[in-house]
């Protein structure tokens, strides 16, 4: 560094310096070696039994830092050991720790040692200081520690037992729980339990079990919960002093001296409530118990928190109409503005506030006459009202009673009877006990009365007005009404007794809503009369619950509301006028005040008509249906499901089911209201056949039928044209060159120049039994026949081949009888390409006699003719057996070419024995018709089906006629 900022000086000059430099360093090394950490000395230890806790303190020279180990004595097993910064006492340099322990610090001896640590350094271990257990061998007893400790709920609580000298523990249970086990010492023992719930008042019990004694030794421990008081409030009651209350809140379980303690202010407070002599304007509550405290506060000014006390020495002064009710107070409110609180209880119970300053009495109304009452008093603030005060005690007194109000009477008609009616009067307008009523009949005509007495019960009175009538004669017959009462006799209400011989006018539905039945009528404008509306259960008939209401006159709509109309009830509302003089029914209305689904079904009956089913049911009677009808469902029943047939209105009660099969059906009719259908009526039914409806279906099936024919047939006849063409078009004639003329000549065969026919040998013919011989195709010939050194024609193409499958027994004649000319024919046209292949015929029908020939002259193939084979071209081959014939003569045929032209559709018909007596036409043809892709034939054959040839012929005969008759 010298040489740095002293550039002057020589580099020679730096060594000494960096010399100095390392020595001082090796020098403060050896210094800081040599340094030895005081050892601490006096180490005490202080223990703390209820809270556990161990306090250690020493003296350990200028160190700050220290390592203290704390191990159990007798097993020397680690407890603690750390590194802790231990607090110095200025004025002694006294170094003190504090250790608390999970353990009790009684369950066994502890060592603890301490060493004063520098930086790396650290001084030698102190001297080992012992805290001693319980455990030691001159306190020989059973012991269990901690002895009735309280803990708060969810904590971790460790015990230990220490049992006597020479036993072995067994078992720890905490309440009914067996707990693990922990050894601590020779004797102590350690269990813990964790996570506390809290227990009975009385504590949980701890004990333990030691082997081969019964002795049991225990501990109580208290789990519970520090205090949580709550609402804190501070009032007032005589205007100067203070009284507080407060809410305890949840329950701590603790009990006993473990309670909680309160105190307002620093004044102990025994109970829940407390006072200060002086309105403090702030007050302070705590409240302790072992497991910790908790303060809350409250501050407000005197006139917010008056609470009146209650008042004392009520009296009640009673009068003819009202009640006056005086009381006294403990403490002068006479300057303070009072509300109080008066509760009246008789029947039923009310409560009336009344106000003042420094109110003391007030003056009940309105009270029921002959009542007793019952009434108390409370008060409180009323400019800033904080809360009732305490109920002065009740005190009792029982109104006068005075003469009732007149009863509202009115007579309900039912045709010839009725019933004098009035109203129960209310405790009001009865003023006292009611003890009867007098209901009086007079006429202006006569000089004595009737009089009828009826107890307090009863509020009506059945007449006979027929009989009434008749004995007034043609005078006005009244009756009145008198209510006799504890206070005296009420004046007679008067109404007038009648008969309706005038017929009820037409109901009028209403319709209940929130406000009751709406009921409105027009007003004559020159009458002066009021009205009276009147209403009872429609179906009532004696004794009825009849109610009316009174309306002014001009008056022209009411809604009827009444706590008594229940659903599904029919009501008759009627409307008078002039009901105090004579009273004219003017209006009349029912309804419901809820409609119901009625409560009774039809009676369904059912009858058969051929096929149909007529229902009939009748009417559900008016108290049944519970609501207005609306109509009637028809159902049928498909099993479990109904199927509705129709919706008839109310006025219909039959009902035709039509086209009914013949079997059981089941039908329903249900009545239905806006609420809905009742259960319904069921009938079932068993269907008998019915005649005349099956032969209506069968004539009506065939004229279906007919009508389908006839259309048919308009149909093809008018195209006709379009048909035939259609499904049976014209076959065309073979259009061939050259003579094909079929004069009788000599059959000339000649093989065509390019290929030769080849006479096969064929067996004998059985004459026994004829059959069908298969003569092969050409390319089903083998080829050692002989055939293989002949040229073959391969330039031809592939020929059509016919089949002809005719098997009869009759002998065939030949098409051309002059063979010598069929044979030149064929030479002749051989540019037709018309090839006759693989045809076969029975045996039978290629031989045969003529009339003019003897057997010798059946013609036979001849053996020795080759025959030329070509690819799939083919030359004639004969279809004819060999049979046994007199003549060596051989019959030769021509062979037609395979040129691939046109190819006849016409076969061969049979020739009856008849037409060999007839002149051949060219245009005759061996066989039957068929198809050129088919081998069937189209035609019946043989002499079983000449009645189907005869009618088959006739019918395609007259379909040809039709068919050619079109018009081109």
């Amino acid at each position: 560094m010298a040489c740095l900022l002293k550039s002057t000086i020589s580099k020679s000059d730096c060594r000494p310096f960096w010399v100095v430099v390392l020595l001082l360093g090796i020098s403060a090394e050896n210094t800081q070696a040599k340094t030895v950490l005081a050892v601490p000395q006096h180490v005490s230890l202080s223990a703390n039994y209820p809270t556990q806790q161990l306090s250690i303190s020493w003296f350990g020279g200028k160190a700050t830092i220290f390592e203290i180990i704390i191990l159990r004595t007798e097993f020397n097993e680690t407890v603690f050991y750390d590194t802790v910064s231990a607090v110095v006492n200025q004025d002694g340099g006294q170094h003190q720790w504090t250790w608390t322990s999970v353990e009790p610090l009684e369950c066994t001896s502890l060592s603890v040692k301490i060493c004063s640590r520098e930086g790396n350094a650290r001084s030698e271990w102190s001297e080992p200081q012992i805290l001693e257990g319980r455990d030691i061998p001159s306190n020989s007893d059973a012991q269990m520690y901690p002895h009735s400790k309280v803990v708060s709920v969810g904590s971790n609580t460790t015990f230990c037992c220490i049992v006597a000298e020479g036993m072995e523990l067994k078992k720890i249970y905490y309440g009914g729980t067996l707990m693990n086990v922990t050894r601590l010492s020779r004797r102590s023992y350690a269990t813990t339990a964790v996570n506390q719930t809290a227990s009975r008042p009385s504590g949980t019990n701890v004990f333990c079990l030691p082997h081969g004694r019964n002795v049991i030794s225990g501990a109580v421990i208290f789990v519970g919960y520090p205090p949580r008081p709550r609402k804190l409030s501070c009032e007032t009651q005589d205007l100067i002093s203070a009284v507080c209350h407060w809410d305890e809140g949840p329950d701590t379980n603790l009990q006993g001296n473990r309670t909680t303690r309160y105190s307002i202010n620093n004044r102990y407070c025994p109970q829940k409530s407390c006072g200060t002599p002086q309105w403090d304007g702030s007050w302070t509550l705590v409240a302790v118990n072992p497991l910790g405290q908790y303060t809350l506060t409250d501050s407000a000014e005197l006139d917010h928190r008056v609470c009146p006390v209650e008042p004392v020495n009520l009296t009640a002064v009673v009068q003819i109409f009202n009640v006056t009710v005086d009381w006294k107070w403990k403490y002068d409110y006479s300057n303070h503005e009072l509300v109080c609180q008066v509760e009246l209880v008789s029947s039923n119970t009310t409560l009336r506030n009344f106000s003042g300053k420094g109110l003391h009495s007030v003056v009940l109304l309105d009270l029921h006459f002959d009542e007793e009452y019952r009434v108390k008093v409370r008060c409180g603030s009323q400019k800033h009202f904080w809360k009732w005060g305490s109920w002065s005690k009740a005190v009792t007194f029982k109104t006068k009673p005075y003469v009732p109000d007149s009863p509202d009477v009115w007579l309900w008609v039912n045709r010839d009877s009725g019933q004098i009616i009035w109203k129960p009067l209310t405790r009001w307008q009865s003023r006292g006990q009611i003890k009867g009523y007098q209901v009086t009949f007079w006429s202006p005509g006569e000089n004595e009365p009737s009089v009828k007495f009826l107890s307090a019960g009863n509020n009506f009175l059945s007449v006979n007005l027929t009989r009434w009538a008749s004995f007034s004669g043609d005078n006005k017959l009244n009756a009145t009404v008198t209510v006799k009462a504890v206070g005296g006799v009420s004046r007679p209400s008067n109404v007038p007794l009648r008969l309706t011989g005038e017929e009820p006018s037409a109901l009028e539905k209403t319709v209940y809503t929130s406000s009751g039945f709406p009921l409105s009528w027009q007003h004559n404008g020159n009458s002066t009369c009021s009205y009276l509306v009147e209403w009872c259960d429609a179906f009532c008939m004696h004794d009825c619950p009849v109610d009316w209401i009174r309306l002014d006159a001009g008056k022209t709509n009411v809604s009827i509301q009444s706590a008594n109309f229940q659903p599904g009830v029919r009501y008759n509302f009627s409307l008078y006028s002039c009901p105090s003089d004579f009273p004219v029914l003017m209006r009349r209305w029912i309804g419901y005040m809820q409609e119901l689904v009625p409560s009774s079904s039809v009676n369904l009956e059912t009858t058969q008509q051929d096929c149909d089913v007529v229902l009939t049911w009748d009417e559900i009677p008016l108290a049944n249906r519970r609501g207005f009808l609306q109509g009637y469902n028809v159902y049928i029943s498909n099993g479990s499901q109904l199927i509705l047939l129709a919706n008839l209105n109310i006025g219909t009660r039959t009902y035709t089911v039509k086209g009914l099969s013949g079997s059981t059906h089941k039908f329903t009719v249900k009545a239905y209201t806006s609420a809905g259908e009742d259960t319904g009526g069921t009938a079932a039914i068993s269907m008998k056949e019915c005649g005349d409806g099956l032969i209506l279906e069968i004539l009506a099936s065939l004229g279906m039928v007919t009508l389908l024919l006839v259309t048919a047939a308009y149909f093809c006849y008018k195209k006709r044209g379009w048909v035939k063409k259609a499904f049976y078009p014209d076959i065309p004639e073979p259009k061939l060159p050259g003579d094909w003329s079929r004069t009788r000549g000599p059959l000339d065969l000649k093989p065509a120049p390019h290929s030769m026919v080849n006479i096969i040998e064929k067996p004998e013919r059985d004459l026994i039994k004829d059959a069908l011989i298969a003569i092969a195709e050409e390319e089903e010939i083998d080829a050692g026949d002989g055939i293989g050194d002949e040229p073959v024609d391969t330039d031809e193409p592939q020929s059509l081949r016919y089949y002809n499958q005719v098997v009869d027994e009759r002998p065939i004649r030949p098409r051309f009888p002059d063979s010598s000319v069929s044979s030149s024919s064929s030479v002749d046209s051989a540019n037709t390409d018309v090839t006759y292949t693989g045809i076969q015929t029975s045996c039978s029908s290629l031989v045969f006699p003529s009339d003019s020939q003897s057997p010798s002259e059946v013609f036979q193939p001849h053996h020795s003719l080759p025959v030329s084979s070509g690819d799939r071209g083919g030359g004639y081959q004969p279809q004819m057996h060999p049979v046994a014939s007199a003549s060596s003569e051989p019959l030769e045929e021509p062979q037609a070419l395979s040129s691939g032209g046109y190819k006849p559709q016409s076969s061969w018909l049979l020739d009856s024995p008849r037409e060999a007596d007839e002149k051949m036409s060219p245009t005759h043809s061996l066989g039957s018709p068929t198809s050129v892709s088919s081998s069937q034939f189209l035609l019946p054959d043989g002499e079983e089906h000449k009645e189907e040839r005869q009618a088959s012929s006739s019918a395609a005969a007259w379909f040809t006629n039709l068919l050619t008759s079109a018009k081109p």
